[in-house]
């Protein structure tokens, strides 16, 4: 079952995909990189799924309009902060940093955007975002001045996950940060995965086809990629065929 083919909500289907054990590849584009992301635009009808944000930048609508000239793969919008934000898109990841530490951080970005989510009519999947340590300063710690969770306190992330799962978020995302030198480790999917209930999403660092496969084999039932496509566009090809090979449409 491809999402793109489905009529149900994005989320209903990432639900559908997770009862089947179907897994699902992410593909990131950050709007303000417009010359990285054009040479991705011929392979992007291909991806299940294509997460539209970045740390910086505001109006994200000319990269929205690029990626449906491109591709009927669903847009979900993955925002850095409440300027990206689109009515065009077919859905948004309401989302909650939630090892943050400040109120405009935790609360004053959803406050700022509700009303104008609320009128759009777009989907909105409430989410919590983990930052985890990947071993050098990524751009969402520089932006939101969160500290990332060392790899080492892994009860700690999972005690994370599991606050966010029972706060009612409907996904959990794993993050090391865009470009990660260590992304994050099977033994913390491993042990969050055993603990929730509800989708995981593991991105930053993943630049290889094993890397990919370990993180959806340690329980990851997303993996975003992003940073390295960016460098290397030739390669997305390969890791949407692989992906396909071992976990289905």
């Amino acid at each position: 079952m491809a999402l793109k083919s489905s009529k149900m909500s994005v989320y209903s289907t990432i639900l559908s995909h997770k009862q089947q054990s179907a897994k699902l590849l992410a593909i990131l584009i950050d709007p303000d990189k417009e010359q990285a992301y054009r040479p991705l635009l011929s392979e992007l009808n291909h991806a299940d799924l294509v997460l539209v944000g970045g740390s910086t930048g505001g109006n994200i609508e000319p990269c929205i309009a690029a990626l449906r000239a491109h591709t009927d793969a669903p847009l979900v919008i993955f925002p850095g902060n409440v300027a990206q934000f689109s009515p065009n898109a077919d859905a948004l990841l309401f989302l909650t940093l939630l090892n943050a530490r400040t109120a405009d951080m935790l609360i004053d970005p959803h406050v700022q955007m509700a009303m104008p989510i609320l009128q759009s009519g777009i989907e909105s999947i409430p989410m919590g975002y983990i930052l985890i340590d990947g071993g050098r300063k990524s751009s969402v710690e520089k932006v939101s001045h969160c500290t990332p969770i060392p790899q080492d306190e892994v009860d700690r992330i999972v005690a994370t996950a599991v606050a966010g799962q029972l706060l009612g978020k409907q996904l959990i995302y794993l993050e090391a940060g865009s470009g990660a030198k260590a992304r994050v480790s099977t033994d913390i999917i491993r042990a969050v995965r055993a603990q929730l209930q509800v989708p995981l999403i593991v991105g930053g660092g993943i630049c290889t086809l094993d890397a990919m496969l370990q993180a959806f084999d340690a329980g990851a039932d997303i993996v975003v990629i992003g940073n390295h496509f960016e460098q290397h566009p030739d390669e997305m090809g390969d890791f949407i065929r692989i992906k396909r090979e071992h976990y289905g449409e």
